[in-house]
């Protein structure tokens, strides 16, 4: 039995988890990356339109802070987010954001004087500060009252990824490629590591760990149309979820990103409808100021999803032989702006619909972008169920997105996470008291049962074939669990999905082969994907409410008098075929900003009893503390004490210094 040995096993080499690495490393604790491709290729890189961070340097971003930023986040999640995770992400994103500039992140740059944009449609003028001239610049997304998505053009991910790679490798950080985790190593109380799979030679290895972190990324591949990468699958949270004790939280909530190309699903960023692009019918219309006036086209992600598919019922789409969609108009931006600010939307366009955006209107319809929901941790990243497993990025419910993310929160959320569970996963490993007494019992035991569970597959005589069975998931979870769900198509849903899971028992291959074989690997993700899928149509089968991405057309109110409370998935055992659901209340009584209406969409809600107290509350600390959003903010609700001792520093700001 081969055994690697480290301090900090990070599973995942995209942004998330190379930060942490990084972080964990400069502390003086050996890192080890594991990486189902090259850590440059990870999903990280997708990311186009930009990071979120109150600089307030553009004059479209003046007034901006965290205060501003905490209020758009929470509303943003329609009061599903940990408040407290919320207050320490927006401190730390301007500090995240400007650390990245000095370690050589390219970003797009403020010029002083008069520039063009388009605002709701129309040409305006601004002026940009002589101050500001050289600043990182800031662009408009949806869901926010300032301009704050900090972007290297619409290929942010591609620069964030490459410079933090390129940190990673000067401080020798080995990242061992090709190689996929299969369980997490425990004894029930504590998680000592991993069973490993090489995807090339197909060995099994054990990889023994003080601290591992789960850093994989979404789950998007449990749908047929996403803008998730192929390696998407949710097997980090599947990881998680069969231990039968960490905990996978709000995992009905997923989002679908407005502006997908139809039909293929691949993004087109926020950042053509913050830089002023519109959504039209199929009569060229522009429609949606005639269901949200307040925010239009920049309302966040769940509302402008569910309006275009609701314009689209009513007959409005454009017929194709693919079906329907909408046009996404960017051509009032200009050839310039688009070559420049949306290079990557055009190369995009260009060589996958042969549309030229300069001139032409972009197919779009709502596709499945982010997973809410992840492995649920404590603010340090840690599982409060599972000693040693951390986790951090779209894989961990943290829980700063709750039920809706903001565009642009979930790049910079990589990197805050990154740095500050970087930061917590050192001190768990300074202390002695954790370093493991590894039982070499239990490790050989995790290896051989992962090792028996693979010959299985090729010796089992099985007939199922894996591939049909992950399409029949992938069409199911897109037909049934999608924007709009009802308590039929839920329960179907669920059924179908036991019943797949069940069949997935039996699945045989064409080839025995144990070691570079996709039809093995397909086998084995697709009933870990299965356990995944469950646990989103399940848990929106008993959330009997609508909350952010979260909507039932048989329960279209928000009810926070019942329902404002995390999910809790947990499996018990191999042969379920459900996950087991628990919740986890939400305090108002602690709530810096109590459930109100978001500013846009549905005000039809149920409060919570609790509500009225608390927002008086609210408004007598607001009262007493006018002159000082400092004192305000610690009377409302404290948090420093939870970020690492190097991260709570304020942020200065042009308007704004210390």
């Amino acid at each position: 039995m081969k055994i690697v040995y480290t301090d900090v096993l990070v599973i995942g080499g995209g942004l998330a988890g190379l930060r942490l690495a990084i972080g964990a490393k400069r502390r003086g604790h050996d890192a080890l990356i594991l990486s189902l491709v090259p850590a440059k290729r990870s999903h990280s890189k997708a990311a186009q339109g930009g990071m979120q961070a109150s600089l307030g340097n553009v004059i479209k971003g003046q007034g901006d802070t965290e205060d501003v930023h905490f209020e758009d986040t929470v509303r943003g999640s329609d009061w599903g987010a940990d408040q407290e995770v919320v207050r320490m992400f927006v401190n730390t994103a301007p500090k995240a954001v400007r650390e990245l500039a000095a370690w050589g992140v390219p970003w797009s740059r403020v010029r002083k004087g008069d520039r063009d944009v388009i605002v709701n449609g129309q040409k305006v003028t601004i002026t940009e500060r002589d101050e500001a001239h050289g600043l990182i610049a800031q662009r408009d997304f949806g869901g926010t009252k300032k301009w704050r998505t900090c972007y290297a053009a619409d290929g942010t991910g591609h620069a964030m990824i490459n410079t933090v790679a390129d940190q990673a490798i000067a401080d020798s950080i080995p990242v061992h490629e090709r190689k996929e985790a299969l369980a997490l190593i425990h004894d029930g109380a504590r998680c000592y590591g991993a069973v490993v799979r090489d995807l090339v030679t197909g060995e099994v290895s054990a990889y023994v760990a003080t601290a591992t972190a789960i850093c994989t990324g979404g789950a998007g591949r449990v749908y047929r149309t996403t803008t998730n990468a192929v390696i998407c699958e949710g097997i980090g949270h599947a990881l998680a979820l069969e231990t039968g004790v960490a905990a996978l939280g709000n995992m009905e909530a997923v989002q679908f990103h407005p502006t997908g190309i139809f039909p293929a699903g691949i993004l087109v960023t926020e950042g053509c409808r913050g830089d002023g692009g519109l959504l039209k019918d199929v009569d060229g219309h522009r429609f949606m100021p005639d269901y949200e006036p307040e925010k239009k086209e920049l309302a966040s992600r769940d509302v402008v999803s569910r309006r275009m598919e609701e314009h689209i019922k009513k007959g409005k789409g454009h017929k194709s032989r693919f079906g329907e969609h909408i046009w996404l108009d960017i051509t009032l931006l200009g050839e310039k702006h688009i070559h420049t600010n949306l290079r990557e939307v055009w190369d995009i366009c260009h060589y996958f619909l042969g549309v030229d955006p300069v001139k032409d209107l972009i197919p779009v319809r709502p596709a499945q972008h982010y997973t809410m929901g992840g492995v649920r941790t404590k603010p340090t990243g840690e599982s409060p169920t599972l000693k040693g497993l951390f986790s951090a990025g779209e894989a961990a419910c943290w829980d700063m997105h709750g039920f809706n993310r903001l565009g642009g929160n979930s790049v910079a959320e990589t990197v805050v996470a990154g740095m500050i569970v970087g930061e917590t996963i050192a001190d768990y490993c300074d202390k002695l008291a954790n370093t493991p007494t590894v039982p070499l019992g239990l490790v050989r035991e995790f290896v051989e049962r992962e090792q028996a569970k693979l010959e299985a597959f090729t010796k089992g005589g099985g007939r199922e074939d894996a591939s049909l069975i992950k399409g029949e998931m992938q069409d199911l979870m897109t037909a049934k669990v999608g924007i709009f769900r009802t308590g039929r198509d839920l329960e179907e849903a669920v059924d179908k999905l036991q019943k797949l899971l069940v069949r997935s028992r039996s699945i045989g291959l064409r080839s025995p082969s144990l070691g570079a074989n996709p039809e093995l690997v397909t086998a084995y993700r697709v009933q870990r994907m299965l356990k995944i899928a469950l646990s989103i149509a399940y848990g929106a089968a008993v959330r009997t409410e609508s909350r952010g991405a979260h909507f039932r057309e048989d329960f279209p109110r928000r009810n926070d008098a019942e329902w404002l409370k995390r999910t809790l998935a947990t499996w018990k055992g191999e042969s379920d075929t459900l996950p087991t659901l628990g919740y986890e209340a939400l305090d108002v009584k602690r709530m810096e900003l109590p459930p109100g209406w978001r500013g846009y969409g549905a005000k039809d809600y149920i409060d919570h009893p609790d509500t009225p107290e608390r927002q008086k509350a609210v408004e007598a600390i607001r009262a007493q503390h006018a002159n000082d959003r400092f004192a305000m903010q610690k009377a409302l609700m404290d948090y420093e004490h939870l970020l690492p001792e190097i991260l709570r520093g304020r942020n200065e700001r042009i308007d704004e210094r210390f």
